[in-house]
Order: structure tokens, then sequence, then C-alpha cells
């Protein structure tokens, strides 16, 4: 299998959920089993971030390899799908079912996905959102769409990370000072 260009050698490239054992019986019948695997479409590609005023200077971000009309699939975000409390970089929220709490952690093996950045910082607002919703398949993804307005060739790929996401974090800064 060929890695996507500029992959991390210490995170794990998967095409599909990666289940931990957390996640129980019921809840797997919930998220569906996959038919298909999530590949590569051409439409983005992970690029290193030179720009020195860049909130993720150095690190990697997603940009369009094309120009990207609106309303556009644009991958599902993939990683280790669990049943319980994390702090993660990575990790978001997939489903809620009876009392539990169902994310999808992609700090240790994920997908392409896992570079889209948060937009504050480098653009106005976001050129993607998050979407979830059941796929052809059945299975329930948390899927990455262009905005209303697309994306142009050579833009990052950019979302709102959402007010809970930066609260756990300025929490958790909090607690360790």
């Amino acid at each position: 299998m060929t890695l996507p260009r500029n992959w991390p050698n210490d995170i794990i490239w998967i095409t599909q959920y990666s289940f931990h054992a957390s996640v129980d019986t019921e809840s797997r019948e919930f998220i569906g089993k996959t038919s298909r695997n999530s590949k590569p479409n051409g439409l983005f590609a992970i690029q290193k971030i030179k720009d020195s005023g860049h909130p993720a200077h150095g690190q990697y971000g997603l940009f369009a390899a094309k120009k990207i009309p609106a309303n556009t699939d644009i991958i599902d975000y993939l990683g280790e799908v669990h049943a319980e409390d994390r702090i993660s970089d990575y990790d978001l929220s997939l489903a809620r079912i009876q009392e539990k709490s169902i994310g999808i952690d992609a700090s240790k093996k994920g997908n392409e996905a896992r570079f889209v950045n948060d937009y504050r910082g480098i653009r106005e607002k976001p050129n993607a959102i998050f979407a979830d919703g059941r796929h052809h398949d059945g299975q329930l993804r948390m899927s990455i769409r262009s905005s209303h307005e697309g994306i142009k060739k050579g833009e990052e790929i950019l979302v709102s990370y959402g007010k809970a996401w930066w609260r756990a974090r300025i929490d958790l800064e909090s607690v360790n000072q």
C-alpha cells in the first residue's frame, strides 16, 4: 500500500474505521459495517505549512489540489472509533448512543482528514464543514464537505473545530498550569 505524500512515519494510515475494544456490539451495529474503503479522490494534498504567521506553522495542513466545487464531499474523517474518555487534538464526536459517547480519534491512526485545521487565525470563516450522516453502505460517517462557496486550487481546507473543542483546550491548559 502506497502512503499519501507527506504522510508522517509515526501515524498509521487507514482507509476504513478501526474499532477500539471499548466499542460494544450494540454501538458497532448502530455505526454499521462498511462495504468500502475510503480512498483518495485527487481533491487534496497534505502540505507542510511554511507561513510563519500561520497558527500551525511547521505542521501540516490539507490543501485543495484542484478547485473543489461548493457542497462537495471531500473526505471522510477516519480514525479509531472508541467509547472512552480521551484527550486528543484529533478526537471528534461521532454519536451518542444511550448515555455513551462514541468518538473518532485520529491521533495514532487515521487518514488525510486529520490534517484539516481550524480556520481561526487563517481566514475570516471556514471554507469547509464537518457533516455527519449515513453513506450508501449504511455506515455512520463524519465527512468534510466544502462550504457553499467552494474552495480554490491551492487553498487550505479549513473547518471550525467548534466552541466546545476550544473550551476543552482552555480548560485543559488551566489544569496543567
